[in-house]
């Protein structure tokens, strides 16, 4: 456990290691699987790729609470992202794949709830901690199951109400909207898509490019093995890769796709949007101490962060300024950055981002997108980090940034220092 510094200086925060499942589709491989079953399925496997940690891990949850001894209580906290909240994950999904992993009754688990960007937040969240001595070792992640999100129905005013009433869909989106809130900010996430493109000029041809070349780089990477090092396979679910990946897909194949939140003039389709999924992810982060107590050396030094907000139907271009904040912040310029790890939760956004950083896309997403991988909401942030410091690693570059647009108007940013590059 940290304790307090009798000085007032901050330590650097570092991630060791990062680890997910393969994100299965909606209603695919994964769809009978928990999704506090999923957060636990990688708390374990980090635990069992930490040297140091792998050989306390109990076969079963220390139920009797009576903790265990070892390393293991050296594990200050567990932060997950969720995005939902409204199901199976309901009880602070954290805290529950924390203890159905195994780990000590001992250790803390909190959920964050920053929809896209929540395990994003979750790795924000810890490093500070790590930053002001509060811990040397956290464990971050995330987990959506968009298959088992529940159906809600309101609480009403009086016990027998004679109205119908109507079902909610807890999958993705608006629900239970408040009537006080601007209907132009409560549009769907397609539509206000569709308005971002429209707003900076956005074509569907060149949408449907990058939606391909996501598709093909996230094959060719898999095919590569760049992907066997940062993902574990569920147990009894036969799934070995990212589930709605699609390597034949082209430009001209996606451009035959329909319109799906516009009849007439729309241009966002199935095929140039992420999709809906399943997954969880996971990732150490911690202060140079963390390198005894796991047995694992760091990947990369968290040298920035940033939040931002905007109009919430312009969510999409959130990320402009988080991620220009974070890049001041960790004291670098665009001209240092050698990677990007941006979240596609549309093609168009995606571009709408990039365009504004004037960011070549050769160093954007070289190992795939969410278009391709999937975007399973409170598990994507971790992903895109895991990933970025995997990257960063295998070309030995020295800087990258990892970043999210969240609905409802924010972005989130975070830039990465490759420690064996300085």
């Amino acid at each position: 456990m940290s304790t307090p510094s009798a000085q007032n200086t901050l330590q650097d925060a570092y991630l060791y290691d990062a680890v997910r499942t393969p994100f299965g589709k909606v209603g695919g491989a994964l769809a009978k699987t928990r999704p506090d079953d999923l957060a636990a399925v990688v708390v374990r496997e980090s635990v069992k790729r930490a040297p140091k940690l792998a050989g306390l891990l109990p076969d079963a949850p220390d139920t009797e609470g009576t903790g265990l001894d070892g390393d293991l209580a050296s594990i200050d906290e567990v932060v997950f992202g969720n995005a939902n909240g409204a199901g199976e994950e309901n009880r602070n999904v954290a805290r529950m794949a924390t203890l159905l992993a195994g780990l000590p009754t001992s250790i803390p688990g909190t959920t964050v709830n920053r929809l896209c960007g929540s395990s994003l937040d979750a790795a924000i969240i810890a490093s500070r901690q790590i930053n002001v001595g509060e811990a040397d070792v956290m464990l971050i992640g995330g987990v959506e199951s968009m298959s088992r999100a529940p159906w809600v129905l309101p609480k009403t005013e009086r016990p027998f109400p004679m109205h119908n009433l109507e079902l909610a869909n807890t999958t993705l989106g608006w629900r239970l909207i408040n009537k006080n809130m601007p209907k132009e900010w409560t549009v769907s996430l397609g539509e206000a898509t569709e308005q971002l493109r429209e707003k900076y000029g956005i074509t569907r041809e060149r949408m449907d490019e990058f939606a391909a070349n996501s598709h093909q780089l996230a094959a060719k990477a898999w095919d590569e093995g760049k992907y066997d090092n940062l993902t574990v396979q569920v147990p009894d679910v036969d799934l070995t890769r990212d589930e709605t990946i699609r390597p034949d897909s082209t430009a001209e194949s996606l451009s035959d796709l329909r319109t799906v939140f516009r009849k007439e003039n729309g241009m966002v389709t199935a095929g140039n949007a992420s999709p809906m999924n399943d997954g969880a992810s996971a990732a150490w982060l911690g202060s140079e101490k963390a390198s005894d107590i796991l047995g694992l050396q760091p990947l990369a030094r968290i040298a920035g962060r940033a939040a931002a907000a905007n109009q919430p139907q312009y969510f999409g271009y959130a990320p402009v300024d988080a991620v220009n904040q974070a890049i001041a912040r960790a004291g670098i310029t665009w001209d240092d950055i050698a990677a990007v790890e941006l979240n596609e939760a549309f093609a168009a956004q995606s571009l709408a981002c990039t365009d504004a950083w004037g960011v070549d896309l050769d160093i954007v997403n070289t190992w795939g997108g969410a278009i391709a991988i999937g975007h399973p909401l409170g598990a994507s942030g971790a992903r895109v980090l895991g990933t970025l410091a995997r990257r960063l690693e295998a070309s030995g570059d020295r800087w990258g940034v990892a970043a999210l647009c969240i609905g409802v108007g924010q972005g989130l940013a975070v830039v990465l220092e490759n420690v064996n590059a300085r």
